[in-house]
């Protein structure tokens, strides 16, 4: 991903919603599913683009999805301690539905989920992926989203996202943020001054707890995840500095399955005209990172 997850009715307190995420989604990988039928904004489906979809996957008639669900608001695990929610969710059911597929979301470590996609496991990788040209050596990507990196820090931190040298700064591990911080560490030590001890966590959810208990300094995370996670405190986090280095997000498909990342691509086009798209960022308040035109493998 870049990587960020939200939106249940969560306990009030970041440390609670943060443990209560972690505590969902960790230790399995495939035993949580769910559709999410009942959360998904209705989106008619369309015949022709249904016809398009190649035919093992329309005899299967289903999507196998793997998802990290520590990521709220995009994707995380809802109140029922199984079922899988977020704005990632919404949006590729409405996919699936337009398609005439229905969709089961299994949870994943989010390092696993494009391996599994390269090997059959899932048909399509969602977990808000940052396209990259890595990436897109393993996997046909789609972009149906933009979003950048935010840090967030203990509310009335004077930390500077430029000058983190020698503090103690949480991120998902796997990420682009992973990427990025470790790049600042080696400015950091290349400049004589003391390296960032970067804590790396599975889920993010922990990451965003590890600052809330005062463990690390400071996180940074795709800007809607952190976003959300400083709403959901209560004013014990702030964000730091400003969104940088946007990006788009894209689902991951076989590198084989060209076809079928085009048709995908088309649904999104169609759900964008259709206003559905639109319903769905703004019920997750992230429509910020709308798209116009979704593509396959774009420039990275």
């Amino acid at each position: 991903m870049f990587r960020s997850h939200p939106g249940r009715a969560i306990l009030g307190l970041a440390a609670a919603t943060a443990l209560t995420l972690s505590a969902a989604a960790c230790g399995s990988e495939s035993d949580d599913t769910s559709t999410g039928s009942a959360t998904v904004p209705s989106a008619s489906a369309d015949t022709g683009l249904a016809g398009k979809v190649p035919a093992d996957i329309k005899s299967a008639g289903k999507l196998v999805i793997g998802t990290d669900s520590t990521y709220a608001p995009n994707e995380f695990i809802d109140t029922d301690g199984k079922s899988v929610v977020g704005f990632d969710v919404d949006l590729f059911n409405a996919v699936g539905q337009k398609l005439g597929l229905k969709t089961e979301w299994q949870t994943a470590k989010f390092d696993s989920i494009i391996p599994g996609v390269g090997s059959g496991k899932y048909t399509v990788g969602v977990s808000s992926f940052t396209i990259n040209a890595d990436r897109m050596k393993e996997v046909n990507m789609i972009s149906y989203f933009s979003a950048g990196t935010q840090w967030a820090a203990k509310t009335g931190s004077t930390l500077s996202p430029d000058d983190a040298c020698g503090k103690k700064i949480a991120v998902q591990t796997a990420t682009v943020q992973a990427d990025d911080i470790k790049a600042r560490s080696k400015k950091c030590t290349d400049a004589g001054k003391a390296a960032i001890t970067i804590d790396q966590y599975q889920a993010q959810s922990d990451a965003t707890n590890a600052v809330v208990t005062g463990k690390d300094e400071a996180m940074l995370a795709d800007s809607p995840i952190t976003a959300y996670a400083v709403k959901q405190t209560a004013g014990q986090l702030a964000l730091l500095g400003e969104i940088y280095d946007s990006a788009p997000y894209g689902y991951a498909v076989g590198k084989t399955q060209t076809e079928f990342a085009n048709v995908i691509a088309e649904a999104v086009t169609a759900l964008i005209a259709d206003g559905t798209y639109k319903t769905i960022l703004d019920k997750w308040g992230v429509t910020a990172g709308a798209i116009a035109t979704p593509a396959v493998n774009p420039p990275a």
